[in-house]
């Protein structure tokens, strides 16, 4: 009866045991999902920031137009009402015409612009639709630029872009494929502008030039997209990681990891895609 007592205890405060550590893994488990959560909303934040700066930018330029016009439209209808020249008078109109041919087209790029930045916000439901990507990646790396240009101000870069203009439309998940784009051209223009600001520091520019290449190829029944920049490039020790969730080589406040991540899981899971990449001390080429 002894042996069956002590027995029973044992195996009772084993029972406690497996218990509680079950409940500390319960606990870690819930707090890893909730910092898990905090980081992609904070990928998200920021990469919502990046596009609000990006679309700020470019919806300022063709406003600036429309504003422009419509004032020397106001000044040229005072000047007509005033002339009593005939002559004049059909000058002035043929130059309002031209202004409010102007203003049509700019307005019509803002609109562009803004039903591009409805489509990038709604949610991701993975549906897939006839699309240009010859046009959704211009437009993409230009927003890109544009925001990267809106936190640094000296930024520059040469952008050469090379699409093969037999690529058809392809069924693709156009917000996903965006994203994917941005990331990329993000990641790009960051990395040229650390090496320009180094080579600035040690006096050692030698006449470079931060450049991304961008090009479309139609490969049989597949499209290649490359991305190739003069960057920083990729360290070896880091190749291995850097499609990994939570891994960024960038410093802390720069990046939460997330964003090559889920530009793999987009290309490889939602489009049935490869995506890899080839680096040297100087450049970086990204495949997908």
């Amino acid at each position: 009866m002894l042996f069956l007592y002590n027995r029973y205890r044992y195996k009772k405060r084993s029972l406690e045991s497996v218990n509680r550590a079950h409940d500390q893994l319960q606990e870690a488990h819930s707090q890893l999902k909730a910092a898990q959560q905090q980081l992609i909303q904070s990928e998200k934040m920021a990469s919502l920031g990046q596009l609000t700066a990006g679309i700020a930018h470019e919806i300022q330029n063709p406003l600036n137009f429309v504003n422009n016009f419509s004032k020397l439209s106001a000044e040229s209808i005072d000047e007509f009402l005033k002339s009593n020249d005939a002559q004049e008078k059909e000058d002035i109109i043929r130059d309002i015409r031209v202004n409010l041919e102007k203003i049509n087209h700019h307005g019509k790029r803002i609109s562009d612009i803004v039903k591009g930045m409805l489509q990038h916000s709604r949610s991701d439901s993975g549906e897939k639709a006839d699309t240009n990507i010859n046009a959704l990646i211009n437009d993409a790396v230009l927003l890109a630029y544009h925001g990267k240009r809106s936190t640094e101000l000296d930024f520059n870069c040469s952008i050469e872009e090379s699409f093969d203009k037999n690529i058809p439309s392809l069924k693709i998940a156009q917000q996903d494929f965006r994203r994917v784009i941005l990331n990329f051209a993000n990641n790009a223009f960051y990395a040229v502008y650390e090496k320009e600001q180094q080579l600035k520091q040690n006096n050692l520019l030698n006449g470079y030039v931060p450049t991304l290449n961008v090009s479309t190829i139609k490969q049989g029944n597949n499209v290649a997209v490359i991305l190739r920049d003069n960057g920083t490039g990729i360290p070896n020790d880091i190749k291995d990681k850097i499609f990994n969730p939570f891994f960024t080589s960038k410093p802390t406040g720069k990046g939460t990891g997330l964003g090559l991540s889920i530009s793999y899981d987009i290309i490889t899971k939602i489009h049935n895609g490869k995506l890899t990449f080839e680096s040297e001390k100087t450049k970086a080429v990204l495949f997908l």
